[in-house]
């Protein structure tokens, strides 16, 4: 059997031994000389599929304890190692993993994989791997406690309604973004509205997440084109199969405010194959469950698709200003703390493993939404006078 096995061409053998586990594909590619060739060989790889399905893992559960020490073995390609530590989860690779012997070009992209732009100001002097490893047990120190020695403020931004947007600071020890919107909505004649909170994108540590106001305006003088084609990119859709949750239906079947809905702006046309006006996030690389951003991703996490057309639902817009911060991920956040929808709103922002936030600046804003075209950008409060 194992002779006709190795019969097959090798594309089909790499193919069967992405299908096992890593601990039997470790004893497999010792088998014989054929196999150990096809394991190492870094064209067929059969190591990525068993590595991916590691990674994908929900945070609760752990991954295969022959991952550890995956990397003192040759038989496994090194630009594996570029994938693990971009998405594995911080506190494996700090106290667990034996990690790889990797170029200072590897570290740096494992850098720019995992990290936002913004954070490279941490580097300094020193080596990638250093920058990398520093940045890291940082991110899972502050993940762990309220510590906020290394960032005194925190950076975040507002999209104004009239196309411009403002990088503003608040002090990280008593940042709460919610008590940040409800002042922006007291000075803007909002406060008597609802707020929404929404995700837009979650790498391995940090998250993404949106504060705005979803109303039914009396014109479109007050709506915020820029936070609808954030969330939802002009030309992109959901995928059909994928519908919204009962459980959404059930808790979004009312509206906030009686006002009559304003008749919404055409969309913006997209002229051109859409895989050419947007690429796939690679830098940094989104987690599993929004892999295919800015496309939507299947699976129920990737939750900025509701209503159709330019509104919201029940047929309401975003109006006033949209709030971005980046938020820390901890062990806890993926935990449902009430009884509303989960990844979304109030379950974003309370509970345990939501209080710790992270910068976000315009060069973060720059990646995760390069197509957003601001009229102005604003370094700290005022309109940029």
């Amino acid at each position: 059997m194992s002779v006709l096995f190795e019969a097959l061409p090798v594309e089909l053998i790499a193919d069967i031994l992405g299908e096992l586990d890593i601990a039997s594909l470790i004893k497999v590619s010792y088998l014989s000389r054929r196999l150990h060739t096809i394991a190492s060989d870094s064209s067929l790889n059969p190591w990525r599929r068993p590595i991916l399905r590691n990674l994908c893992v929900p945070p609760e559960e752990s991954y295969e304890p022959a991952l550890k020490h995956l990397s003192v073995r040759h038989t496994v390609p090194r630009h594996n190692w570029l994938e693990v530590l971009s998405v594995a989860k911080a506190g494996w690779i700090l106290f667990e993993a034996t990690l790889p012997n990797l170029r200072e070009s590897e570290w740096e992209e494992c850098f720019k994989r995992r990290f936002l732009p913004g954070w490279e100001r941490w580097k300094k002097d020193g080596t990638w791997k250093e920058a990398f490893l520093r940045i890291l047990n940082r991110v899972w120190h502050r993940s762990h406690s309220t510590c906020t020695a290394d960032e005194a403020w925190t950076k975040y931004i507002m999209l104004n309604r009239n196309g411009s947007a403002n990088e503003l600071e608040a002090s990280s020890r008593a940042y709460n973004p919610m008590l940040v919107f409800n002042e922006f909505k007291l000075q803007n004649n909002l406060g008597h509205l609802e707020t929404h909170i929404r995700l837009l994108v979650e790498f391995a540590d940090v998250r993404i997440i949106a504060l705005g106001v979803l109303n039914r305006p009396r014109s479109t003088f007050t709506v915020n084109r820029n936070a609808r084609i954030l969330l939802h990119p002009p030309g992109i859709q959901k995928d059909a199969g994928d519908s919204d949750s009962d459980e959404w239906r059930s808790v979004h079947s009312t509206s906030s405010s009686d006002e009559q809905p304003a008749a919404p702006e055409p969309p913006t046309p997209i002229i051109g194959d859409i895989n050419q006006v947007y690429r796939r996030l690679t830098h940094p690389l989104p987690a599993p469950s929004h892999a295919n951003y800015p496309f939507f991703t299947p699976g129920g996490s990737d939750k900025r698709w509701f209503g159709s057309g330019e509104s919201e639902e029940n047929g309401r817009q975003w109006v006033g200003g949209l709030m971005l911060t980046a938020q820390l991920i901890s062990p806890k956040s993926k935990e449902s703390f009430n009884d509303g929808p989960t990844l979304q709103d109030m379950d974003l922002v309370i509970g345990p493993g939501r209080s710790q936030f992270a910068s976000l600046t315009w060069a973060d804003l720059a990646a995760v939404a390069p197509w957003l075209e601001l009229t102005k950008r604003i370094d700290g409060p005022g309109l940029g006078n």
